[in-house]
């Protein structure tokens, strides 16, 4: 048996054509491995520049963190060991404004502002007159009734002291007439002599009746006339001490200076206000003070312990805290032998220091609230730094010194120390200190 033969289909000139395949040939095996291996070799390149970027980064960071704090330079100059002390400033010389005395109902409708710079003459207080000038129109018209009243009596003695003069000399000329008929008893009768001198009798009788009537007219009209001047009198008197009232009912400036304002404890010490418009005060009571400016003066508290290191006339320095960026020099010029009473709460008792002004100064007003630092000793050539500088190492005293590595911990001595700076050994003049401790927070972090 034969077998078939299977004819292959010709191309072009006769070549056999290959068969069709729709699977692609792999690719060669080296050629995967040298792909696999790039991408590794890109991974790990790019993780280790990411790993020393970030330890790059870190590094700066705390370099930066133990280098970017505040600073300041420890200086060389002479130190001033102070005492610090809190006060405030009182006037050596004031004029006191009392309320006027006598009068009553004092109440208060005007005041000039407090601290307001005032002349003699100028206008501090004024009460409430309505009350008064009241009570003065209704004594001025009592007066001008007892002034009529007095004048009435007056004209009233007046004509009775002339109707009684009228009736005397008519009298006194009865009792001439009479005598003249009584010489003529020679030429009359026996009786109608003796009616001559019974006339005459009588005329003298009326004449010494009307003498004694007009006499007591005289001093019944003196006594009446007196009582109603003395009304008069006494009216008069009420009326010029109302007008008085009214006159002191505004309080004046006495001299120049500043109003201040005192007190008022009418509703007791925990609720005590300065006066204001629209209290009542007592008459003679002080409402407010003048004082002299020139003679301003810082009061300050003085603890037990500093007692002794304070003398007079110590040099001084008085920073107020209306004006923190002002220095104002001075001298200690008082110092209390004895703690004094305060009426603080809890009370406490501590001695006082006076400093004065070597220059004054317009701002400065009674009552303003400061410290005092008083100058007890000197060290010349200290090493100083601010007190924020120096922290506390295993119960030593250090110093973050600044370095190109970061903040570098130095032991100091403390030589003095003042609330603001302190003088220490152990470091030279010009060093970089940092004024917080950064690396105290780093270990608690």
């Amino acid at each position: 048996m034969i077998p078939a033969v299977t004819e292959e289909p010709v191309s072009g000139a006769g070549s056999p054509v290959a068969p069709q395949s729709s699977a692609a040939p792999p690719p060669p095996r080296g050629r995967l491995r040298g792909r696999w291996g790039g991408w590794l070799f890109a991974a790990l390149t790019a993780g280790a520049v990411s790993a020393i970027l970030f330890f790059a980064v870190r590094q700066t960071q705390r370099v930066s963190a133990k280098t970017s704090g505040p600073v300041a330079q420890a200086r060389k100059g002479d130190f001033l060991v102070i005492v610090s002390c809190r006060g405030d400033l009182v006037a050596g010389k004031s004029v006191l404004i009392a309320a006027p005395t006598r009068v009553p109902d004092l109440r208060i409708i005007w005041i000039a502002p407090q601290g307001n710079p005032v002349k003699p003459g100028d206008v501090i207080v004024r009460f409430d007159d309505s009350s008064a000038k009241r009570q003065l129109q209704e004594k001025e018209a009592a007066l001008k009734q007892a002034q009529a009243s007095l004048d009435q009596a007056t004209a009233e003695a007046l004509m009775t002291e002339e109707t009684g003069k009228l009736e005397l000399a008519t009298a006194r000329h009865a009792v001439e007439r009479a005598r003249l008929d009584v010489q003529r008893a020679e030429i009359v009768s026996a009786i109608q002599a003796e009616e001559f001198k019974l006339d005459l009798g009588l005329a003298e009788e009326k004449l010494r009746v009307q003498e004694a009537a007009n006499q007591l007219n005289r001093v019944s009209a003196g006594s009446k006339a007196a009582n109603l001047r003395s009304l008069r009198d006494k009216q008069q008197v009420e009326v010029d001490l109302t007008k008085r009232r009214i006159g002191q009912m505004v309080v004046e400036a006495p001299s120049e200076g500043v109003v201040t304002y005192l007190m008022n404890y009418s509703q007791g010490w925990v609720n005590a206000r300065p006066f204001k418009v629209g209290d009542n005060v007592w008459p003679g009571s002080a409402i407010a003070e003048i004082p002299d400016l020139t003679t301003l003066q810082m009061k300050a508290k003085v603890e037990e312990m500093d007692r002794s290191r304070i003398e007079v006339p110590q040099q001084a320095r008085i920073v107020l805290d209306p004006f923190p960026e002002k220095q104002f020099p001075g001298k200690v010029v008082q110092v209390s032998p004895l703690t004094e009473q305060n009426f603080e709460w809890p009370p406490t008792r501590n001695f006082r220091a006076f400093a004065s002004f070597d220059e004054t100064d317009a701002r400065l007003r009674p009552g303003m609230n400061g410290r005092l630092d008083v100058v007890v000793g000197r060290i010349p050539g200290a090493i100083t730094v601010p007190s924020k500088a120096v922290f506390t190492r295993n119960g030593q005293p250090v110093v973050l010194v600044r370095t190109e590595k970061g903040l570098k911990p130095m032991n100091v001595a403390v030589v003095a120390r003042n609330p603001d700076e302190v003088a220490v050994n152990g470091i030279q003049a010009g060093t970089e200190v940092a004024l917080t401790d950064d690396l105290a927070a780093e270990k608690g972090h």
